[in-house]
Formats: C-alpha cells, structure tokens, sequence
C-alpha cells in the first residue's frame, strides 16, 4: 500500500505556515512567510486576504519541496486560520473594511476591538443566543463586527458579495466552495450548530435583519462539520498556485486554536482522556478548550458549542485575548529591552525565547519566585477574555523598583508568565466549578515551547501539564482535516488517536505549591482593585 501524505496549512496573526505529515503524524517538511498587519487608532488591525493567499502558496510550496515529495504526493489538505472577517465584493475581489480606503485591507483581524460599544449594545438585548458564547459576546467576534461594518462603512456592508471567517475564505479559494465550517460559524457568528440554524430574532434585534431577508447568504447556508470533503477539491487555478494536483480532496477547517485541540487532545497514551483534557493554545494568544458529551454552561467562557471541534461532541472554549502579545508587550516597556533585544538578534532568536534563556540560567521555574521577589503582573493589556468577559479590563503591574539592568528585565518577564498561568487557573477553575473532570493541561503553540513556560503554566495553573510527540500540533490538526477528507480516516476522532500522541509531562512542582497559591491570591486583588479603579469604586 503506497504511503500517505497529508498537507496541514495554518495561517496565523503574523505569519502563515504548511507541514507535511504522513499518514502517523510524522513531520516531513515545513515552511513559513510571513503575512502583513496593519495598526491604526481606534483599535484598529486589518489584513490583507491577497496577501494571505500569496503567503499560504509560498509556504505550501516550500514545505512540499522540504519533504522530498511531488505535489501529486498529497493526499488530503486542511486548512485553519485566526477568527477574522474577510469581507468580499462581486467576484470575490477585496473590499474596504476601515477608513483607510484601501480594498487590499479586506480583512478585520481577531484581535481589532474597534466594535467594543456594537458589542456592548448586543450584550444588553439579553438575547437567548447569548447563552452560547458564556453571557456575553466579545467584540473579536463577527457580528458586532459586521454591525460595525454596516454602522461605520455602509458602503462596504451593503456592496458585500461574501463576508466570511479566515478559514472558510482559505477553504473557499482552494475549492470554490462557500460552504461554512460548523466550527468558525458557531464559535464566532452565533450559529446554533445543536439547532443547525441561525436565530433570526437575534440579527434582528441587533440591528442585523438585513442579513436575514436575504436567508443569510452572505454569512452561510452550507454549514459542515471540521473534515468534510468540499466541493470537487482542488480547482484547477487554485492547484496550479499551491503546486499540487486538481482534485486533491480538501477539509473544511477549523480555528487555528481549534486545530490545536484537535493535533493535541485526542493523543494516545496517558494521562487523561478526550474529555478530561484541556487543551491550552499558547500563542499571541491563547485558548482554552474543553469537550463534554452534554452541554455545560460556564459564566464567562464561550460555548457550549455542538460540533465546534470534536463532532457529536460539546466544546467549552476560553483564553486570553493577548498571552504571547502580551509578553512581548510587557517585556518592551522595560528599560533594558532595546540591550537585550540587541542580544537576542545576535543569537538568532525572539526577545521571548533569549529571556526564557535568561531566566532558565538564572535557576528557571524552580527560582522564578525569589527572582520576582514582591513583582506582580496582570497582563490583561488587551482586556479579560475568560472567565471575566471584560473587554476593558486592562493591565497592571505592582511591586516595580528603579531596578534597569538584565536581572529586572528577566524577573518582569517571569512575573508576566506567571500572570497568564493564574488567569487560565481562573479559566480551569470556572470549569471545575460546572464540574468538568479537567486533569490535565495539554498545551501547544508557539509561545509555549519552552520548557521554562510549560513548567511555569503548571505550577501557576496548579494541574499536569503534558505535551504531545508533535513538535507540530496545530499544523498537525489540520493536517488530519485532510487525512478525514480524503477518506483515509473515517473520522476526526479515529485521527486524532491515529495521528497524535502524549509527549512529556511537567507536573506542579510540590516545593512551590504555597507560594503560588499566595501569588494567585495577589493576583485576584490586584486585578479587582484595578476594576474598582476602573469603575470608579473607589
């Protein structure tokens, strides 16, 4: 029997990244380009989908080429992608989405929070769709997005031919296919997948109707589960610019931090199960995810979603708005950034990954304590995602000195790891309270390749935490999209064991159990005492 290969294409905020993988999960080849962002006031962040597409063609081709093999080699593709609105006009071309003007910025990327008072508006309808997104939907999701758009570029709305979510544009220039994933549609727009409808009162009340005169189709009406084989695969134009084959069979896809749930959650080998696992996405930024067989409503994280990850099961979804962003953010606010940045480039790597470094030769994770000493970070730069559902929740830091040199610079990194493991143990705790059997933390992404952060996560988090054997597993993921489209798998379940499996664990270390314990305390007073100064509680 000839041997399988199967394409995995992830397209994040700053880059967009392919791997191939064979029919075990086994990593190939893979390459990476990077994909522009714009920043404007207002909150502003906007792509470009032409510029997406260019960056997935060259990366394709160079992970193909890296793994020896010809395009006609593949056998299945799947794709997944950040939660951002492609907005396009007749034809598919680009259309305008900000007060640049510019057709080529068609896109409001996930973390653009310009539609914070649309959001605010539709939380206080009180609707029952509501319910489905943890009492309250963010503005990094599509429909105050596309208020908006019909509030502030009505031009732009009303001229739409397709607004989309990324994955589904990407699935739609591979295949020509406007069928929707059950997964971007349901996590982001309101799609009641357990109803397999839209809620029409919702739209409307939200000042949204238009949208259901026309039956809904500029939003979806197709709507399939992650891995379902779309249209006749490959077109033709579409094959010749990846360099594979027509006809190849594509998935439909998912979230990125989706596809990390699935390259990871479902790995063979212990500890834990598919629904005793959180998967914890650590990138610019991070996502928690949880499956259970019957919907749980949790205050303050999204869902429950049908089918949103797992088909036939239930996802439980939260996170940070900003994890590694808010990293980076932090650590560039510190005097001594510029020289260490300096240090970093001379040693090709990250500013993050020259601190992690830093910090593991100053002792690591066991030290990190005495190194914070009295520091304490709440990194919510970017607002609270879960378990607060608070957009304008924002960062602070106490216990800072006149301290300027490396030392200060290393220990303000570690205490703003630490900030992020002790919000995902609010994230793990809310779940915990609704009696979700949560016993082990698998994490994946970029920001978490580091042994110093995964030791962190599970000493601030207080749980295992285990990787899996995939340097990979988000690409991983959507790469076992392509291997259920093409037939090779019956399903993501039977992939996801196929393909993945349980790397090293890191569990809390015991001597460090108290202090932690007394840092989170600290944390959650620091972080409602900056609310109470926020809301003027004072």
């Amino acid at each position: 029997m000839s041997k399988k290969r199967f394409l995995g294409i992830d397209v994040g905020t700053g880059s967009a990244r392919a791997a191939v993988f064979d029919e075990f999960g086994k990593l190939l080849g893979s390459a990476k380009a990077e994909i522009a962002l714009w920043h404007e006031a207002g909150q502003i962040v906007e792509q470009s989908s032409n510029d997406i597409w260019r960056a997935v063609c060259a990366c394709v081709q160079g992970a193909v080429r890296q793994a020896g093999i010809s395009g006609q080699s593949i056998a299945g593709i799947g794709f997944d992608a950040t939660c951002s609105l492609v907005v396009l006009g007749p034809g598919g071309e680009p259309l305008p989405v900000g007060p640049s003007g510019d057709p080529e910025r068609n896109i409001i990327v996930w973390m653009d929070h310009r539609a914070v008072s649309q959001a605010r508006r539709i939380n206080a309808t009180g609707e029952v769709v509501l319910n489905y997104v943890g009492g309250a939907i963010s503005p990094e999701m599509e429909t105050p997005k596309l208020l908006w758009l019909a509030e502030n570029q009505p031009h732009t709305f009303h001229s739409a031919w397709q607004f989309m979510d990324l994955t589904d544009f990407l699935t739609y220039k591979a295949t020509g296919s406007l069928a929707r994933s059950v997964c971007t549609v349901t996590c982001k727009w309101t799609y009641l997948a357990h109803e397999r409808r839209w809620d029409e009162t919702y739209f409307r009340r939200v000042g949204l109707g238009g949208l259901v005169d026309e039956a809904f189709r500029r939003i979806g009406t197709d709507i399939v589960d992650g891995g379902t084989a779309l249209g006749s695969g490959l077109t033709a134009a579409a094959a010749a610019q990846l360099g594979l084959m027509p006809e190849t069979p594509v998935g439909a896809g998912l979230i990125d931090a989706h596809a990390g749930g699935v390259g990871t959650v479902g790995a063979r080998g212990e500890p834990g199960n598919l629904l005793t696992r959180l998967a914890y996405v650590f990138g610019t930024s991070a996502c928690t995810m949880s499956s259970t067989n019957e919907e749980v409503f949790v205050p303050g994280v999204w869902g429950p979603y049908f089918s949103a990850m797992v088909p036939g099961l239930w996802l439980n979804e939260g996170g940070q708005s900003a994890a590694g962003a808010a990293i980076d953010h932090l650590v560039r606010m510190h005097p001594a950034a510029e020289e260490a940045s300096r240090l970093a480039q001379a040693h090709g790597i990250g500013l993050g990954n020259w601190l992690s470094i830093e910090a593991e030769r100053r002792g690591g994770a066991s030290a990190a304590v005495d190194l914070m000493r009295d520091l304490h970070v709440v990194p919510e730069f970017l607002g609270n995602r879960s378990p607060f559902a608070d957009p304008d929740a924002r960062g602070l830091i106490a216990g800072l000195r006149m301290d300027n040199d490396l030392d200060s610079l290393v220990a303000l990194y570690l205490a703003g790891m630490c900030g992020l493991g002790y919000g995902t143990r609010q994230i793990v705790r809310s779940l915990h309270e609704k009696s979700l059997p949560i016993d082990t933390i698998i994490v994946s992404g970029g920001a978490g390749q580091s042994e110093l952060a995964r030791q962190l996560l599970a000493d601030t988090i207080g749980q295992v935490l285990a990787t899996t054997a995939s340097a990979e597993p988000v690409l991983l993921g959507s790469a076992m999209l392509g291997a259920v489209a093409s037939g090779h798998y019956p399903d993501i379940i039977k992939a996801m064991s196929a393909m993945s499996a349980i790397g090293t664990l890191y569990r809390p270390d015991p001597a460090s159990v108290e202090v932690h314990e007394r840092r989170f305390r600290a944390f959650e007073m620091l972080q409602q005492t900056a609310r109470s100064v926020r809301l003027g509680e004072y």
